[in-house]
């Protein structure tokens, strides 16, 4: 073998492939057939009839709806993720291992829990319901308590991006700064957000697909109406239920294609962020 060359595995070849192919076949059926079918069901009466179904004002309400929900929840979840990895990263404080421990709580409550969780606060008789009713405050079944569930299934995704790279890259940096008269706003806008900048997009991207993309916990808040908490995912469900399989298809290349367009967005800031990595390398 020659000087510099090394290698990781030992491996016989026929494992190695075996295990390659297993993973593409993994792939193959979990991720592109499903995606082919979407595709080729929303196009299988032609273009006229795809059209037709975008087109629809329900469809066009539910597509708007998902947006200005994703438009109000991630830049809230961005807000929180910078507050708290910033708070957890750069400082020691009573309650740290306690607030990291509540930023994970979306991942191990169902969202489906989650929704009803809120149904039982905020609805008619909930533990607010008499409150807002008098005060003809309405938060289940219309646009408040969609946002309300989709920022409970969403907030964690910024802030996990960011904790650990945080903690990897140290206080090091803001505490020079700091000690040369740099103001805290000035040390998080100069010195952490530049550090940061890849995590964060990383994050907010993950955030938005999943915000366009949930439905259980907002199947539960929205009460399914028509043209007015409908969300895409939700609208999908009952195109489904009513035997419109071609405009239910027709709907989900949207959020198909929406989901790719997030992957492709994703993939090139990791490959610009490899490439400037490599930049400082060489």
């Amino acid at each position: 073998m020659s000087a510099g060359r090394t290698t990781s595995v030992n491996e016989p070849r026929w494992l190695r492939w075996a295990l390659i192919a297993l993973a593409m076949g993994f792939l193959l059926l979990n991720l592109a057939l499903p995606l082919a079918i979407v595709f080729a069901e929303a196009f299988r009466k032609g273009l006229g009839v795809y059209a037709a179904a975008i087109a629809d004002p329900d469809a066009r309400a539910a597509l708007k709806l998902t947006l200005t929900i994703a438009a109000i929840a991630v830049p809230i979840n961005i807000a929180f993720g910078l507050a708290a990895s910033w708070a957890i990263a750069k400082f020691d404080f009573r309650g740290r291992s306690f607030l990291v421990t509540l930023i994970d709580l979306p991942f191990s409550v169902s969202p489906v829990v989650s929704g009803l969780i809120f149904v039982l606060v905020f609805g008619a008789e909930g533990w607010f319901g008499p409150w807002l009713r008098a005060h003809d405050v309405q938060i289940i079944f219309a646009v408040p308590g969609i946002v309300l569930a989709t920022l409970f299934v969403t907030f964690p995704f910024v802030a996990r991006e960011l904790i650990p790279l945080m903690e990897e890259q140290g206080r090091e940096e803001e505490e020079a700064a700091l000690s040369l008269g740099a103001s805290p706003l000035a040390t998080f806008m100069k010195v952490t957000l530049p550090n940061i900048r890849w995590g964060l997009l990383y994050g907010v991207l993950l955030c938005n697909a999943r915000a366009m993309g949930e439905f259980g916990a907002v199947s539960v808040v929205s009460g399914h109406i028509r043209g007015r908490t409908n969300t895409l995912p939700l609208h999908i469900e009952i195109l489904y239920n009513e035997y419109n399989f071609v405009a239910a298809f027709a709907v989900a290349s949207l959020l198909a294609g929406l989901a790719l367009v997030t992957l492709v967005i994703k993939s090139l800031l990791e490959w610009r962020h490899a490439g400037q990595l490599a930049g400082r390398v060489f």
